[in-house]
């Protein structure tokens, strides 16, 4: 048995057909045992239930490995919307952003409810062309939520960068299945619940050096000091160097259950769950287009097909978990499905 099989029947424990982490992950057996632990604890009244600040920032330095940056890089949060807010809030009046049509609302939302600065969308296969000389920030998803279609990261990074335009590229439908870089822009975001395995309440920022400066930590706590427990009253003594300035008070039941879901990626590594992920979808690629159906084109984890979205609740009663989405079915295919799963889905689909 390989490690990717082996750790899959030893961390999961779910009685579905599980293809829906486009969702929400599944969460491993030892990230179930850290939230219990720290939720006993606190039920308890003793001091290892208010939570472990030195395993955040564990966390935040296996995030750092995962996507290649420095851990001085990382912030760590609660939700995308909130980091993608800070960006939001440090454009100036007037300042023009670049976003892909339908992406996922987080990424452009924040932009939009300001009011007060030009939001243009253009077709994600068009995007880098699309980026112009006013353009000021480009915010997209590296892969598309609703149908896992893949951005042109490199082609968009190098228009921003002959346009002198900044670039956020949310990471959550990626990281964790896809190797992701996140070295090469000013800011990224990523959810920890999908297929980083995590639990809601775990998200994370970062912001290059030269970034760092365009941002300002209003959402400041004493977290955000460079000496935190020097800093519980009155004003700020001094921000902590680096991304961690942008830190908000972590959720800790999910960063207890983070750290346990983040080594186990790291254990496995993310190219052999990348090949694994890649194999299910090209398998139930090939089994649709068998059957007759055209599934939305691409490589990814992430499969959608036009005009099934209204099989969903019937394999849902099934024991097979999908997703709705843009009146397209959506399965997605994590460490923990396997061809099996797929060949359900296909029998269940003909």
């Amino acid at each position: 048995m390989d490690l990717l099989a082996e750790v899959a029947r030893a961390e999961f424990a779910h009685s579905t057909a599980y293809l829906n982490t486009a969702n929400y992950g599944v969460l491993p057996r030892s990230a179930v045992m850290a939230v219990r632990e720290l939720a006993e604890a606190a039920g308890a009244g003793i001091p290892a239930g208010f939570g472990d600040f030195d395993r955040v920032n564990r966390v935040r330095a296996a995030f750092a490995r995962l996507v290649g940056v420095g851990v001085d890089r990382v912030a760590v949060g609660s939700g995308v919307a909130t980091h993608v807010g800070l960006v939001s809030a440090s454009l100036p009046a007037g300042a023009e952003v670049l976003c892909p049509e339908g992406d996922f609302a987080s990424v452009i939302n924040p932009f939009v409810v300001r009011g007060d600065l030009k939001v243009r969308f253009a077709p994600l296969e068009s995007l880098a062309e699309a980026v112009g000389p006013d353009t000021a920030l480009v915010s997209l998803s590296a892969v598309q939520s609703a149908d896992g279609r893949a951005a042109d990261l490199a082609a968009v990074r190098a228009a921003t960068t002959a346009h002198g335009a900044r670039m956020l590229v949310d990471a959550t439908q990626a990281a964790g299945w896809l190797p992701f870089d996140a070295s090469p822009y000013e800011y990224t975001v990523t959810g920890g619940y999908k297929w980083l395995l995590g639990a809601r309440g775990a998200s994370y920022l970062t912001v290059s050096e030269e970034a760092q400066h365009t941002l300002t930590p209003l959402h400041a706590g004493w977290v955000a000091a460079e000496s935190m427990w020097d800093a519980t009253y009155g004003p700020m003594p001094q921000l902590a160097d680096g991304a961690r300035r942008f830190d908000e008070s972590p959720a800790f039941l999910a960063y207890h259950a983070a750290e346990a879901s983040l080594a186990l990626l790291d254990r496995i590594g993310i190219d052999a769950v990348h090949a694994h992920d890649t194999a299910l979808a090209a398998r139930y690629r090939a089994g649709l287009a068998r059957l007759g159906h055209e599934p939305v084109p691409g490589e990814a984890a992430i499969v959608s097909v036009p005009g099934l979205a209204h099989r969903q609740q019937a394999l849902l009663a099934a024991g097979i978990v999908t997703s709705a989405r843009a009146g397209a079915l959506r399965a997605s295919f994590h460490l923990y499905a396997t061809e099996a799963d797929v060949d359900r889905l296909l029998n269940a689909l003909d």
